[in-house]
């Protein structure tokens, strides 16, 4: 086992190189992936599963103990990321496959990979854990709620398709993972340290599939598009500490709600955006999986190397075990 963990540190530390890579050979060679795109709900529902694994009913007792941080963070991140991506798309004037991208990138919930942020950024990271349980559970109520409030007058979408495609492919994978760690505990500790390198490997299959899907749009809009999500990541990441600043957050929490809200599962919606749209509206997902990764690490980087001085931060608890998700 110490020679899996070893490989799924470098697989982690190198997970956006990995899917860099990827994306270059899709683009260089889609016909090589054809078919792939009706298998991309089927990856995050291995992913999912994999998160629900790490999860522990500990996790929640946040919501007791602290439901006002929680609400905060969770409203935060339900509010700021999908008018963030509305704004963002008709600002820089894409088309309307393209926005629906950008706004289902911010009506998804938080990915687990954040978790892994918070804790290297010395934030709070019960919190973190919390808000990303919590909007991952909420998700196949709200996120096809606010989609259907900001895509619905440009393309059509059904609110209750989206709901049972969350509940299929996000809901029920999280609860069994959940389960299965209830109940055969013994046994999720032993495969616990693989499910990073599942994670990364499903998310990779993803990117190759919406890339080599959409290939030419990626090529003719392709800086338009990557300009849009950082945008989207920067202010995300910039809002959310400004929110916990400004409610009177200390700042361990401010940088779990700064990174939860800037880290976006993608996954989901690039599946969602590949069943329900087309491949071309999941390009911002499969950008936005690379691009946040880069400076979600790049951040929690910098506040690693500055100690919260006067804070007691005895919520924290290493989430290193945790899937990384998009």
């Amino acid at each position: 086992m110490n020679t899996v963990r070893r490989i799924s540190a470098f697989v982690g530390r190198w997970f956006a190189l990995i899917v860099l890579i990827a994306g270059a050979i899709a683009l260089a060679t889609p016909s090589t992936f054809d078919g792939w795109a009706a298998q991309v709900p089927l990856l995050l529902q291995i992913i999912m599963l994999g998160m629900g694994m790490t999860l522990r009913p500990g996790d929640f007792v946040i919501i007791g103990r602290r439901p006002w941080a929680l609400l905060l963070g969770v409203a935060a991140q339900f509010t700021l990321m999908p008018l963030l991506g509305w704004s963002i798309a008709h600002l820089l004037g894409l088309s309307a496959v393209l926005t629906a991208g950008m706004i289902l990138v911010g009506c998804a919930p938080g990915g687990t990979a954040s978790n892994v942020m918070v804790f290297l950024a010395r934030g709070d990271t019960a919190l973190s854990v919390a808000m990303t349980s919590v909007s991952t559970l909420l998700a196949p109520v709200l996120t096809p709620l606010l989609v259907l409030l900001l895509i619905g007058e440009d393309l059509p979408v059904s609110a209750s398709e989206l709901f049972l495609s969350i509940v299929k492919i996000v809901l029920v994978p999280v609860l069994l993972g959940l389960v299965l760690r209830l109940v055969f505990p013994r046994l999720v500790e032993r495969v616990v340290d693989l499910l990073p390198l599942i994670s990364v490997a499903g998310i990779t299959g993803v990117v190759l599939a919406v890339v080599a899907g959409s290939a030419s749009t990626l090529l003719s809009v392709g800086l338009l598009v990557f300009a849009a999500v950082v945008l989207h990541n920067v202010a995300g990441l910039t809002l959310g500490y400004a929110v916990g600043r400004l409610c009177g957050m200390p700042v361990s929490s401010r940088r779990a709600i700064s990174i939860e809200v800037g880290m976006q599962n993608s996954g989901l919606a690039a599946a969602l955006a590949t069943v329900h749209f087309s491949p071309a509206a999941a390009l911002p997902a499969a950008i936005f999986s690379v691009w946040h990764n880069v400076s979600g690490s790049t951040l929690a980087s910098y506040w690693s190397r500055r100690p919260i001085e006067g804070e007691d931060i005895t919520s924290r608890h290493d989430a290193s075990g945790a899937a990384i998700t998009p």
